[in-house]
């Protein structure tokens, strides 16, 4: 069961306004028909009055209006969608990615491979609240975001937020925040007006839970990047916030279109701006920007169970809240992932260059150096082998991954069980266990996924005493799980490589 049953330890993290529960349950007050976080600044009302629920949507079920104050849609995702491969929680990261807005219920549970009673059944068991339910409350989310940031007409935000109709994107305005389109316009006009952008750019805050840690977050991703597709900013552009660093920078291929997205590193915040060739895409894009920079993550709880071995606690309390970069295209980071067996980062970045010149979509990017989307595996599929400066066995590694995933016999998605997915990439000539745990950890997002074999997590163990042969070191590294993926993140942080450290 959720934490939202724990009534006691529910009321204790509202009276505290403790913020990392944000997001795990929401809390409905009887007296006044409004639902809040759980670090909502008002005077904690008393617990005769408060009722728990596991979503947002669940709390819109029950006839409760979002808090005008915390502003509970806005809460980070729930960290339970993180940890779990079950159906419930792969049901969630594709609601989140906007596949009940595209291809409906029916479409949801043929992706999980259920029937669209039991997806029905189990999400509403555990969240109170259906498949069109979750995704209602996700459009009522987005179109508030586009309302009070962006001057686009209401008929737009309409459409943009996956509304069949004005009318009901009106009526459910109203229903979920008591306020008219328009009146969420006015009241958000003098704090929210968004900072100098491009014409047609969305700039948003991305919250997460503290602490974030974004040395080797941002430094992986900008150490790894590839050009045409990828880069790092050293100053962020206007409209990403002013962050005192720079910003990353990627193309997005996305449902309807494609896009850019800017990332920057805050406090308290990351700052993102968004330029999307439709904005229907708009929920994907964020919900596939969260996902490459962890965000849903509950550090506290990573960090709370990594120290309690005393070989990883010193540094953890070094440098707490590493998150494990990700990817934003799944298929793409197994292509890479295949590039770059036995060969160094550099060399990883020169063979997909390649690749993105020969084979990417061109696009336009006025502010910046990107130019390219990274090819899909249709592109891919018919590349002539002997173009790739690669080893044989390797070209026909990944030829043969590029088929698998072009014909649809190999999924790599929000919906993919980790294990079952982990098996079909082993089974592929030329992936071994390394090839397929970094698949898992950074694609898949398996927070459980370790790297016993790799040439960073061998040597930082060396250093530190731990085991170095994979099956020692995967045998200690037990006490870790479930979040050995993060250990990695740990252990790579001992080393001087660039992917640790922000750049300059």
């Amino acid at each position: 069961m959720g934490m939202h049953t724990d009534t006691e330890r529910c009321v204790r993290a509202v009276r505290s306004k403790d913020a990392r529960f944000d997001g795990w349950f929401f809390t409905a007050v009887l007296t006044t028909g409004i639902y809040c976080r759980p670090s909502c600044p008002v005077v904690p009302p008393k617990p005769e009055n408060m009722v728990f629920h596991p979503s947002a949507a669940a709390c819109q079920q029950a006839g409760f209006r979002a808090c005008k104050r915390c502003r509970p849609d806005t809460s980070p995702g729930s960290p339970e969608w993180n940890h779990r491969a079950d159906l419930v929680a792969r049901a969630m990261r594709l609601i989140a990615d906007g596949v009940v807005d595209r291809e409906g219920v029916p479409g949801l549970a043929a992706r999980l491979g259920y029937s669209t009673r039991q997806v029905e059944r189990q999400l509403l068991a555990e969240l109170g609240a259906g498949p069109l339910a979750l995704a209602r409350a996700q459009r009522a989310q987005t179109a508030r975001l586009l309302v009070e940031t962006t001057g686009l007409p209401m008929a737009d935000i309409a459409f943009a937020a996956g509304f069949s109709s004005v009318r009901t994107f009106n009526d459910t305005v109203r229903e979920v925040f008591a306020l008219s389109p328009s009146d969420l316009r006015t009241r958000a006009a003098p704090r929210n007006a968004p900072p100098s952008a491009a014409p047609g750019a969305l700039s948003l805050r991305l919250p997460f839970r503290s602490p974030l840690n974004p040395d080797n977050l941002f430094g992986h991703l900008a150490a790894t990047a590839v050009p045409g597709v990828e880069e790092w900013l050293p100053h962020s552009p206007d409209g990403v916030g002013g962050a005192p660093v720079g910003a990353y920078r990627r193309t997005l291929r996305l449902p309807y279109g494609h896009g850019i997205a800017a990332l920057a590193p805050h406090p308290d915040h990351i700052a993102c701006r968004l330029t999307l060739t439709d904005p229907r895409d708009l929920t994907v894009a964020i919900s596939r920007c969260r996902r490459l920079l962890d965000l849903d993550a509950d550090p506290v709880a990573v960090d709370d169970q990594l120290r309690t071995d005393p070989v990883l606690a010193p540094l953890v309390d070094k440098a707490p809240g590493r998150r494990v970069p990700r990817t934003a295209d799944e298929a793409e980071f197994a292509v890479r992932a295949v590039l770059g067996q036995q060969v160094s980062t550099a060399a990883a970045r020169t063979h997909a260059a390649r690749l993105v010149t020969a084979h990417g979509t061109p696009v336009d990017d006025p502010e910046g150096g990107l130019t390219h989307l990274f090819p899909s595996p249709g592109e891919l599929a018919a590349l002539d082998p002997g173009t790739l400066a690669l080893p044989r066995t390797r070209r026909a590694t990944l030829t043969t991954l590029v088929r698998r995933l072009a014909d649809g016999d190999l999924h790599l998605g929000a919906e993919s069980d980790w294990a079952d997915t982990r098996a079909s990439l082993l089974a592929l000539p030329g992936v071994g266990p390394w090839t397929a745990d970094v698949i898992a950890m950074r694609a898949l997002g398996d927070p459980d996924a370790f790297l016993p074999t790799d040439l960073g997590v061998r040597r930082a163990a060396r250093e530190l005493g731990l085991p170095s042969t994979p099956a020692a070191l995967t045998a200690r590294a037990e006490t870790w799980r479930p979040w050995r993926a993060y250990a990695v993140q740990y252990l790579w942080a001992t080393d001087s490589h660039p992917i640790n450290f922000l750049p300059v």
